[in-house]
């Protein structure tokens, strides 16, 4: 599941509603609400969906970061408005990445001084030698055999073969990491890890610690040039919910991975003084909840209104501080024709109508949307407001549908 959508800016204009038929009253904020609204579509029809906010809304919405900062508000407190519930600990230890750019089973290294190759089990360090090698690597083979190799030529030279999995480390604490794609510097550890025990595969897992990777996370996540207690926000955020992970892991070789399905991270290249200052700020500072480390969820705008998640601390509330002047996605448009929906549901025929039954309650127009139909010539299609976010590459599940006919393109 996506958990976190970096801010990005997004322009557009509200369209004017027509054809709109809605039946029922808009239910009372904080009540989950089914409403009969039907939107007719006659012939082929251009429909404008326009919203509120960016990514799913649960817990601290980046945006809304900024403008409490904006407002004079600290970073505890602007955690403490986005998670009410939860409590201040102390948050360390070493967390491991997934790095899915390396898609070979190989992990390859540009050469340097100080460079180690560790058995993992039973543990043992080889430093590797001076032999004017330009990389080395770790490769699996059958039987859960890892092969060390070295180039200087042509043609990649075996140093040693050994039992189990194994990892790259550096004096320096620093690798440079050869992809299909580039290479990247990582901190820390780089560690070819069997996904199944005894396999050849391998996937590439950046072991290092807390600190070091908040460092190639948070300025991913939020412009590190905003308002410094945001910034230290997001650090709290962040370093939360790699701990939750860490106590949850992805995968029994890996905790965490470097995508948007966790938390985007990108090593050395991406980090920023002003980012890795609040990180500093803000050192090993998270929250808990019963004890452990809280699933502290964000996105990128609430639009105003935040999003009940799994757990008690992600409440629905009104956010006063999203919408500040620099939130271009605080509302936006979504201009698609009728044939874009009955590309994705062709069973049901000539779209003739999109019905919401039911809202989140929260906000603008009854909410979220949760339950809707689309009705077509042939037959009807149940979905909900994610589903349709995902289909048509909408902002957020949060929006309000108008239709118009579709204008005849002018002939020159």
């Amino acid at each position: 599941m996506r958990r976190s959508t970096r801010p990005l800016a997004l322009l557009g204009a509200a369209l004017t509603v027509v054809s709109v038929l809605v039946v029922s009253l808009v239910a009372a904020p904080s009540t989950a609400s089914r409403r009969g609204e039907v939107y007719a579509v006659s012939g082929p029809s251009t429909i404008t969906l326009t919203g509120h906010g960016y990514g799913h809304g649960h817990g601290m919405s980046q945006y809304g970061a900024e403008g409490a900062a904006r407002q004079g508000l600290t970073w505890q407190q602007i955690i403490g408005f986005y998670y009410p519930g939860t409590s201040w600990g102390e948050l360390r230890g070493p967390i491991s990445v997934w790095l899915t750019g390396d898609t070979t089973d190989d992990v390859v290294v540009a050469a340097q001084a100080g460079l180690t190759v560790t058995r993992l089990a039973p543990r043992k360090a080889w430093t590797l030698p001076a032999n004017g090698a330009r990389q080395w690597r770790v490769n699996g083979l059958a039987g859960g055999r890892s092969q060390v190799q070295f180039v200087k030529g042509r043609g990649w030279r075996t140093w040693k073969v050994f039992r189990g999995d194994a990892e790259l480390s550096a004096a320096k604490k620093r690798l440079t990491l050869i992809t299909p794609s580039g290479s990247k510097v990582y901190r820390g550890r780089l560690r070819s890890a069997s996904p199944v025990p005894g396999g050849a595969a391998r996937d590439t897992v950046n072991v290092l610690s807390m600190e070091s990777y908040l460092r190639g996370v948070v300025p991913l996540e939020i412009p590190a040039s905003w308002s410094p207690d945001a910034v230290r926000a997001q650090s709290v955020a962040a370093r939360t919910y790699a701990a939750a992970e860490r106590s949850h892991p992805n995968a029994r070789h890996y905790e965490i991975c470097d995508t948007t399905q966790c938390q985007v991270y990108g090593g050395v290249g991406a980090e920023h003084p002003a980012a890795t200052q609040a990180i500093r700020d803000t050192a090993r500072q998270g929250l808990t909840y019963d004890g452990r480390p809280a699933f502290t969820q964000f996105s990128a705008s609430s639009g105003g209104w935040t999003s009940a998640g799994s757990t008690p601390y992600l409440v629905a509330q009104a956010d006063p501080y999203d919408g500040w002047e620099g939130n271009a996605v605080h509302t936006w448009t979504k201009t698609v024709n009728d044939s874009a929906l009955e590309r994705h549901y062709p069973r049901i025929g000539d779209l003739t109508s999109i019905e919401i039954a039911g809202r989140d309650g929260n906000g603008d127009w009854g909410g979220r949307v949760q339950e809707m139909t689309l009705v077509g010539t042939r037959g009807r299609a149940a979905t909900t407001g994610d589903t349709l976010r995902t289909l048509l590459g909408l902002r957020s599940s949060w929006f309000t549908v108008s239709v118009a006919p579709l204008q005849a393109r002018t002939r020159g």
